[in-house]
C-alpha cells in the first residue's frame, strides 16, 4: 500500500516593494488569507518594512524576524541569505518575478521533495494571460520547475483576492444605520462633509488633479474629496495652500478636500464602502474597489511605451464596454484619450456624464462582483493548484 500523500503545511512568499504599497498590500492580504483560512504556516519575506508598516501599523521596521497575526515576517535585506534545506517551505511564491536569492534556490533544489515553486504574476485583463496561466518553466540547471500563476477575471485564470467573509462584512457595514457616519466621524469629517457626495482619492502623482478639482468647484452640489496622507501631496498642497497633513481641509466652491490618515487595510475597505465614487490605483486598491460594488476610476501603474494603456483598455472592454461615460473618463484620467482636454469645462462635462450614469454603473459593478465570485478566490485557487502538482509528483514517485 503506498504511503499517504503528505500535506502541504508551509509556504514562503517573497515580495519586493516596487509600487509603494500595491506589492506589499497584495502579498500581505494573500499571506493572511493563506494562514487564517487554509491553515498554512506562512513566512513573508519583504524588502521594505517601512512601506509595510503604513498598511499594517504593528510591523516593526527594526525587526529582522517577527510574528504578526500568525504570519512570520522576515526582512529580506540580503540577496545571499544563508538558508538550509530544512528551512525551505513546501510552497515557494515569488511575487511578480522578484528573483529569489540564489542561495535559496540552491537549497530548494536539494530539498526532497522539491517545493512547489510559483511565480505569482501581476493582474491583467489581456487575453494572452489565459494561455500562460499555470505554464511550467523548468530551471535550466537544477531539478526545479517554476509555474507562472496569473490572477485574472475569467475561469481560465487564478481569480481575484477575496477573503471568505469580505462580502458579508461589506453587507453588514452597509446595512448598519450608524456604521458609515461613525466611521467618517473618526476620520474627522464635519456634518456637512458627511452629508455631501463623497469621493475617495488614491492616485499617482501625475494624475490630473488640478483640472479635476477646478471642475468640481463648479458643481451644483457639494462634493467631499478624501485623500490619504502622502497621496499626490504636491497637488493637494497646492489646493490647500498648506501642508497636506491629516486633518487639513479646505473648501472652494462646491469642493472640500480633506486629508485623512493613511489607514490600515481593513479600514481602507470601509472607506471604499462609505464613499459614492472611489479613485484607486495600481492593483491592490483596484481589486478592493471591485469588491466594494461602487463606481470607481482606476489609475493604472505607468509602463514604458504606454503599455499600461493597453491593459487599461483591455480591462474596460471586459468590465463595462457599454458605459461610455465610465470608459471615456477612465481613459482621460490616465491620459489614454488622444482627444484629452485639460479645460475645466471638459472635465466638468465628463464628470457630469459619469454622475448621470451612476445607477447604471453601480449595476455594472454589482453584476461584475457576482461574476468574479463565481471564479473562486485567488488564495483558494492557488492552494488547489499547488495541491494538484503535489499530488501528481507523489503519484509519480510511488
Amino acid at each position: 500500500m503506498p504511503d499517504p500523500l503528505p500535506p502541504l503545511r508551509t509556504l514562503a512568499l517573497f515580495c519586493k516593494v516596487v509600487d509603494n504599497f500595491g506589492d506589499i498590500g497584495i502579498c500581505w492580504r494573500l499571506a493572511r488569507q493563506l494562514s487564517h483560512e487554509h491553515g498554512i504556516a506562512v513566512t513573508l519575506w519583504v524588502d521594505d518594512l517601512a512601506s509595510f508598516q503604513r498598511l499594517c501599523p504593528s510591523v516593526s521596521t527594526a525587526a529582522q524576524h517577527q510574528d504578526i497575526g500568525g504570519v512570520i515576517v522576515r526582512h529580506w535585506s540580503d540577496q545571499e541569505s544563508i538558508v538550509t534545506v530544512d528551512q525551505i517551505a513546501d510552497i515557494v511564491i515569488e511575487f511578480f518575478g522578484c528573483d529569489l536569492p540564489p542561495a535559496y534556490i540552491q537549497a530548494m533544489a536539494l530539498r526532497d521533495p522539491a517545493p512547489i515553486w510559483i511565480n505569482l504574476e501581476g493582474l491583467s485583463a489581456e487575453a494572452w494571460v489565459e494561455g500562460c496561466h499555470t505554464l511550467p518553466s523548468p530551471h535550466p540547471q537544477l531539478r526545479l520547475t517554476k509555474y507562472f500563476y496569473f490572477p485574472g477575471f475569467t475561469a481560465q485564470t487564478g481569480g481575484l483576492l477575496r477573503e471568505s467573509d469580505l462580502i458579508a462584512r461589506r453587507v453588514d457595514f452597509e446595512s448598519t444605520p450608524t456604521a458609515r457616519d461613525d466611521f467618517l466621524l473618526r476620520l474627522g469629517l464635519t456634518d456637512a462633509e458627511r452629508a455631501a457626495y463623497k469621493v475617495s482619492m488614491f492616485c499617482y502623482p501625475d494624475a490630473p488633479l488640478a483640472a479635476l478639482f477646478e471642475a468640481w468647484q463648479r458643481l451644483p452640489m457639494p462634493l467631499t474629496c478624501l485623500v490619504p496622507e502622502g497621496v499626490a501631496s504636491l497637488a493637494i498642497e497646492q489646493f490647500l495652500g498648506a501642508a497636506a497633513c491629516p486633518g487639513a481641509a479646505r473648501a472652494r466652491g462646491a469642493l472640500t478636500v480633506r486629508v485623512i490618515p493613511f489607514i490600515a487595510q481593513p479600514e481602507y475597505d470601509k472607506l471604499l464602502w462609505a464613499c459614492d465614487v472611489n479613485f484607486v490605483r495600481g492593483e491592490d486598491s483596484f481589486v478592493r474597489a471591485q469588491w466594494a460594488g461602487k463606481p470607481f476610476i482606476w489609475h493604472i501603474y505607468p509602463q514604458d511605451k504606454n503599455l499600461h494603456h493597453v491593459k487599461l483598455r483591455a480591462f474596460l472592454q471586459r468590465y463595462a464596454p457599454e458605459c461610455k461615460s465610465l470608459v471615456d473618463f477612465s481613459l482621460r484620467w490616465n491620459s489614454a484619450d488622444d482627444n484629452v482636454s485639460v479645460a475645466a469645462d471638459s472635465w466638468q462635462t465628463g464628470w457630469q456624464d459619469l454622475h448621470d450614469d451612476t445607477t447604471a454603473i453601480t449595476e455594472v459593478a454589482r453584476n461584475w462582483q457576482h461574476a468574479m465570485t463565481a471564479h473562486g478566490d485567488l488564495a483558494a485557487n492557488l492552494v488547489r493548484f499547488a495541491q494538484s502538482q503535489h499530488s501528481s509528483r507523489w503519484q509519480n514517485k510511488v
